[in-house]
C-alpha cells in the first residue's frame, strides 16, 4: 500500500466536504496566516538558506522571502476580481440561452519543488493553490535540507494535514506521492525530471504545470549599451551562484564589438567582485558535491576544447565554491553551450548577422528565457518574432520572474503552463462552462428532427451563415 494514501484519502475528503466550498474571505485567511508566519520567522528562513548555499542576508531577503510575499499581497488583493463569473455573449443562433464561465479548484494538488530557490518555489505555488481553493501535499527538496525543515515547520504550524501538509525525503518519497491520482501537479525543475513527473501524471491524465529551465541566450547588438549590459549581466548570471532557470547560459556578442564588450564587462566584474574574485563571503556556493564537480568539469572541457577563461576560474571543493567566471571563445560544438549549466559560468561566442544569431538560438530547445540588449526596437522585434521562448526581456534579466502581471513559465521543452499571479491561480482553477436554458420552445428546436421543409431551410440558412 502507498505510505501516502491515507493523507490522500483524508485531503480528498476534506477538499469535498469543507475547502471547496469555502468562501473568498475564508482563503483569504489562510493567505494571511501564511504571510504572518513568514514575517514573523524571516530569520529563521534567511537562517535556513545561508546554511544551505551561504547565501547573503539580502539576496536571501530578495530573492526567496520577497516574491512570496508580494505572491501572498497580489492574491488576497486580486482574489475576488480572479473568481469572479464571467458572463459570455449569446450568439442569435443560441437566442434564450445565458452562458457564463464559472472559476471552480481543482482539487487536491502536488507541489513539487526544486533546491535552487527552497523556499521561493515551494510556497510560492502553494499561494496560487489556497488562493485558487486547493488542498495540497508540498514536497521540498532533500538537497537543501535547512529549508526543508522550515518549509515544514511552516505548513504544520499554520495549517492542518487535511488541508495542507508537507512530505519530505529524497526519491522514494516523491516516487509514491506520483503514483496517486491528483487533481493538479505543479512541478518545478529540470526537463529531465520533468518528463517523469508527465509520465507519471499521464497514467490518471491528470493536468501538470512545468516549470522547467533551458538555455537561455543574451545577444548583444553591436548597438547596445555596452556598460549597462555588462553591468545588467553580472546581477543576473551570478545571483544565487548562477542556480537559477532564469540565468545566462550563453551570451552572443557581436564580432564588431566583441573586444569593447569584453572590456567593459571585465570592468563590471571587478567593480562587482574584486580583481581576484576572492570575496566569497557575499557569493553563494554550489548546493552539493555532483553539482560542483558537473560545473567544473564543463569549464575543464571548455577550457580544453580552446576556450579561455578571463575572469574568475577558481574551484575549492571543500566549501563547494565556485568563483563567478568568464569564459570566451566557445562554440556551438562545446559542451559548456550544450548543457544547462545552472552554475557560476558566463560563456561568450560571437555572430556577425543577425540571422545567424537567430539560427544560433534556435538550434536549441526554446529556452525558459531569452534577452536582448540592444537600442534598436526593429533589431529586438526581429529576435523575438524569428525565436520562441517563454519569457523575453529586452536590456536587463531576470526581473521578469518578479513582475506580478506577467505570465511566468517556458514552452514545450522549457515549460507546460504558467505562473505567478491570476496565471498561477488559473493553474489550479476548473474554468468551468455553464449554459441557462430557457424552458418550453427554444431556437435549437428549430433543427430537431423530423425535418420538414422549413427545418430544412432553416439548417440551410444557420450552415450556410457559417
Amino acid at each position: 500500500m502507498n505510505p501516502y494514501q491515507d493523507l490522500y484519502h483524508k485531503q480528498k475528503t476534506h477538499f469535498a466536504t469543507a475547502v471547496k466550498h469555502a468562501t473568498l474571505w475564508e482563503r483569504k485567511q489562510k493567505l494571511k496566516a501564511l504571510k504572518k508566519w513568514i514575517k514573523e520567522h524571516d530569520e529563521m528562513i534567511i537562517s535556513a538558506l545561508q546554511k544551505d548555499f551561504k547565501k547573503t542576508r539580502e539576496e536571501v531577503m530578495i530573492s526567496e522571502i520577497k516574491p512570496v510575499i508580494g505572491e501572498i499581497r497580489d492574491a488576497i488583493h486580486n482574489i475576488r476580481y480572479w473568481a469572479r463569473d464571467e458572463y459570455k455573449k449569446t450568439p442569435l443562433a443560441l437566442l434564450g440561452t445565458k452562458a457564463k464561465v464559472i472559476k471552480e479548484p481543482k482539487g487536491v494538488a502536488l507541489i513539487i519543488a526544486p533546491w535552487n530557490f527552497p523556499f521561493n518555489l515551494a510556497i510560492g505555488p502553494l499561494v496560487s493553490a489556497i488562493a485558487a481553493g486547493c488542498c495540497a501535499v508540498v514536497k521540498p527538496s532533500e538537497h537543501t535540507p535547512h529549508a526543508e525543515k522550515v518549509i515544514q515547520q511552516l505548513i504544520n504550524d499554520v495549517f492542518d494535514e487535511k488541508e495542507i501538509a508537507c512530505v519530505t525525503g529524497g526519491v522514494p518519497e516523491t516516487t509514491n506521492l506520483l503514483e496517486l491520482n491528483w487533481d493538479h501537479i505543479f512541478f518545478t525543475g529540470s526537463p529531465m525530471v520533468g518528463s517523469i513527473v508527465m509520465k507519471a501524471a499521464s497514467k490518471h491524465l491528470t493536468s501538470v504545470t512545468l516549470e522547467l529551465g533551458g538555455l537561455n541566450p543574451v545577444v548583444i547588438d553591436e548597438r547596445a549599451n555596452l556598460k549597462d549590459a555588462a553591468r545588467k549581466l553580472m546581477w543576473g548570471k551570478y545571483l544565487n551562484c548562477g542556480q537559477s532557470c532564469v540565468s545566462i547560459n550563453y551570451v552572443l556578442v557581436h564580432q564588431s564589438i566583441k573586444e569593447k564588450f569584453n572590456t567593459e564587462l571585465v570592468k563590471a566584474y571587478e567593480k562587482r567582485f574584486g580583481t581576484e574574485a576572492s570575496s566569497k563571503n557575499d557569493f553563494a556556493r554550489i548546493v552539493n558535491t555532483n553539482h560542483f564537480e558537473r560545473v567544473k568539469n564543463l569549464v575543464d572541457s571548455s577550457v580544453e576544447e580552446g576556450a579561455k577563461v578571463i575572469k574568475g576560474g577558481t574551484f575549492d571543493e571543500s566549501d563547494n565554491y565556485i568563483a563567478p567566471t568568464i569564459i570566451d571563445g566557445i562554440n556551438e560544438d562545446s559542451a559548456i553551450f550544450k548543457e544547462e549549466i545552472f552554475g557560476p559560468i558566463l560563456p561568450l561566442m560571437t555572430y556577425n548577422t543577425i540571422d545567424e544569431a537567430i539560427k544560433i538560438i534556435n538550434k536549441n530547445e526554446k529556452p525558459l528565457a531569452l534577452y536582448v540588449f540592444t537600442r534598436s526596437n526593429k533589431f529586438a522585434k526581429n529576435i523575438i518574432n524569428h525565436t520562441s521562448a517563454g519569457t523575453t526581456v529586452i536590456n536587463d534579466t531576470t526581473l521578469q520572474f518578479v513582475h506580478p502581471n506577467l505570465p511566468f513559465g517556458g514552452v514545450n521543452h522549457s515549460g507546460i503552463g504558467k505562473a505567478h499571479g491570476e496565471y498561477g491561480y488559473k493553474e489550479f482553477t476548473n474554468e468551468r462552462a455553464l449554459l441557462k436554458q430557457r424552458r418550453g420552445l427554444t431556437s435549437a428546436m428549430l433543427i430537431y428532427p423530423p425535418f420538414n421543409g422549413f427545418k430544412r431551410f432553416v439548417v440551410k440558412v444557420v450552415t450556410w451563415w457559417l
